[in-house]
């Protein structure tokens, strides 16, 4: 492994449910490993070996991965952590993750103590470009954790920045955050407290309306920039979500003349750049061709004005 990266050892601090599929995995980093992932940049990832992680009980498998569930899990698994902070010599880092197949099934089963195997620090995170006094967060279902992080380090490390955030689901059931009731002399409304204990107002769209706003997070984001006077010149948008949403953030970036940093989801099945199993057609700087870059490392953050769109 190079010097920014290598093969780590991490203890199980605990593995919460948050929800039906949601749950939150906190790690605890120690010796090379703490020195590692010290210098974690929200939006990095890291490949997490599951084979030798059991299986839960057979009466613990939801009914619609009991097939699922018997496929060997050979290639690592990629994971961004949604917070990243040192206590004494030690990192802890947490990661959200959502079960859909037999790999993150096999983390349910994960209990304080346990030990896993992973690759890290992977790939390129997000930055702040200079001149920058507004950042708008943008999470779609499970894009949120990188963008949780990042809205923690944004407020400790930029705090000239103006932060909002904005975080939508298909359901109230599909938003992998914690909610909490905001009273004010005017109106009751719900927040994320992710963001709301770092002092970050959010807004909340759930497609069928069981929370927040009816409709799509773009929706939203869009109301919300029609509504709220911002020097967009000096305005950044940060999203991670579905290809889908990423493709309308961009659009929408584009329209408003905002700088904008897509953080992607691919299949990568090394991390390291060997299975190139991760490409992202980008645009050249000449834009009529178009060249193909790897997720794993450079990304998988990136500017929304280089990928192209499908």
């Amino acid at each position: 492994m190079s010097k920014s990266k290598a093969i780590i050892t991490a203890e199980v601090v605990s593995n919460a449910q948050m929800g039906p599929r949601f749950y939150r995995l906190k790690l605890k980093f120690t010796g090379e490993g703490a020195k590692f992932f010290a210098q974690f940049t929200p939006g990095q990832f890291a490949e997490f070996d599951l084979r030798n992680v059991a299986l839960p009980k057979n009466t613990e498998i939801p009914l619609d991965l009991a097939d699922k569930s018997i496929r060997h899990t050979i290639l690592r698994r990629p994971f961004s952590f949604a917070d990243v902070h040192a206590k004494g010599d030690d990192i802890f880092a947490d990661t959200l993750y959502l079960v859909l197949g037999p790999g993150s099934l096999r983390m349910t089963s994960l209990r304080k103590g346990d030990q896993i195997n992973l690759i890290g620090p992977l790939g390129r995170g997000f930055w702040v470009p200079d001149g920058k006094t507004t950042a708008i967060i943008v999470a779609g279902g499970m894009g949120a954790p990188p963008l949780q992080h990042l809205g923690k380090h944004l407020t400790t490390h930029h705090r000239h920045l103006h932060v909002v955030a904005f975080a939508g689901a298909r359901t109230k059931h599909d938003l992998p955050f914690s909610l909490n009731t905001v009273h004010s002399e005017t109106e009751l409304s719900l927040c994320l407290e992710e963001f709301a204990r770092e002092g970050i107002k959010s807004f909340i769209a759930t497609d069928d309306g069981s929370l927040g706003s009816k409709g799509y997070v773009t929706d939203c984001l869009a109301n919300w920039l029609h509504k709220t006077h911002i020097d967009k010149a000096k305005t950044v948008i940060y999203t991670c979500g579905p290809d889908p949403m990423l493709a309308a953030v961009a659009k929408l970036a584009a329209k408003e003349n905002i700088d904008c940093q897509v953080s992607l989801e691919r299949m990568m099945g090394c991390g390291i750049g060997v299975c190139q199993s991760c490409a992202v057609e980008s645009k050249r700087d000449d834009a009529s061709e178009t060249a193909y870059k790897l997720c794993c490392q450079d990304g998988p953050v990136f500017d929304a004005k280089e990928v192209v769109w499908k």
